[in-house]
């Protein structure tokens, strides 16, 4: 079921130009693979900002955090490299900042206007690349945490004098907090 901008405010809560961007930028990236939105993980989507458009791609590509088909890449880029397990294939849809006019940015509605409207080749550029295939996602095992008694993901525990320790915890006690 194809996403439209209503169902992402809907999701996400409000319209902006952010949301917008990320709508354009994941359907470009969508339709380049002729992909449809991902069932389960064979599509995963490679973010580079933590922004409102994340929030679009996630509505239009189906990737997801919980799925484990969602990778984010802090580098404060609207960037976001989609990646198809069944074809192999992969785009990555970069937005071109340079081609906003200023005369549009300060007027909310007119700026959102503009971005669901102008010819995505003025916004978005794709360009076909390879990368290594992500790993699928993987059910780890919890263990409880011997200072604040919560579970965490084994693999994302750290030791103090012998004990299982999450990485707040751990960070806490390494700042020279006391052993409780």
């Amino acid at each position: 079921m194809e996403q439209t901008y209503d169902d992402l405010i809907a999701f996400h809560g409000h319209s902006c130009p952010g949301l917008a961007m990320g709508y354009r930028m994941a359907r470009a990236g969508l339709d380049f693979l002729s992909g449809t939105r991902a069932a389960d993980e064979e599509l995963v989507a490679i973010v580079e900002n933590n922004a409102c458009g994340v929030d679009a791609l996630q509505c239009i590509t189906g990737c997801t955090f919980g799925k484990g088909n969602l990778i984010f890449k802090d580098y404060g880029k609207h960037v976001y490299t989609l990646y198809h397990r069944k074809t192999g294939r992969g785009v990555r849809a970069v937005l071109h900042h340079g081609n906003i006019p200023d005369e549009i940015r300060n007027g909310r509605a007119r700026f959102i206007n503009w971005l669901l409207t102008v010819p995505e080749e003025q916004l978005v550029s794709l360009q076909e690349v390879v990368i290594e295939e992500p790993e699928t996602a993987r059910i780890m095992k919890s263990v409880e945490c011997s200072f604040c008694g919560e579970g965490v993901m084994e693999t994302r525990v750290r030791e103090i004098n012998g004990r299982v320790a999450c990485i707040p915890c751990w960070e806490k006690r390494s700042d020279g907090w006391a052993e409780s």
